[in-house]
Parts: C-alpha cells; sequence; structure tokens
C-alpha cells in the first residue's frame, strides 16, 4: 500500500518535511502515525492532542486505510 502523508504546524517543524510518500502493510492511520514516531526528531507524533485526517476528512487513529489514502497529521488548534 501506498499513501501520502502531509505534516502541519509543529509536526511539519519537528519532522523538517511538509509530506512524505510511505509504502507498507498500513491497516489504520495508527499503524502509520506508529512507524513514522520512530523517526528522528518524531516524537512529536506521540502527544495526547495529535489530530488526524484521512483524505481531507478529520478522523480516529483506528480508522482503516486503502491504497492512495492521504493522511495528515496536525495539532489541536485552539481559539477564542
Amino acid at each position: 500500500m501506498k499513501l501520502t502523508v502531509k505534516f502541519f504546524a509543529r509536526y511539519r517543524e519537528a519532522l523538517g518535511v511538509d509530506s512524505l510518500s510511505v509504502e507498507g502493510d498500513f491497516a489504520t492511520v495508527d499503524d502509520v502515525r506508529l512507524l513514522l514516531a520512530q523517526r528522528e526528531g518524531a516524537e512529536v507524533l506521540s502527544e495526547q492532542n495529535l489530530m488526524c485526517a484521512r483524505n481531507e476528512d478529520v478522523c480516529q487513529l483506528d480508522d482503516p486505510l486503502v491504497d492512495g489514502d492521504e493522511v495528515a497529521f496536525f495539532p489541536t488548534v485552539t481559539g477564542g
């Protein structure tokens, strides 16, 4: 399975990239997160407030994936 993974805000800064193309046997969004969290500087992907999206729709880490999906990771946004 081949996926595009995008990073926003603090995650982009910590990883030093806007996006990656990854290949592997991923069942869920969390499988992708766990793989990427092993990269140097990627500890931020283990934060409790991590948000994710699949194909531009906010999702949960246990959402299933299919070949060609786009996954995005971003921090919780607050405003007032």
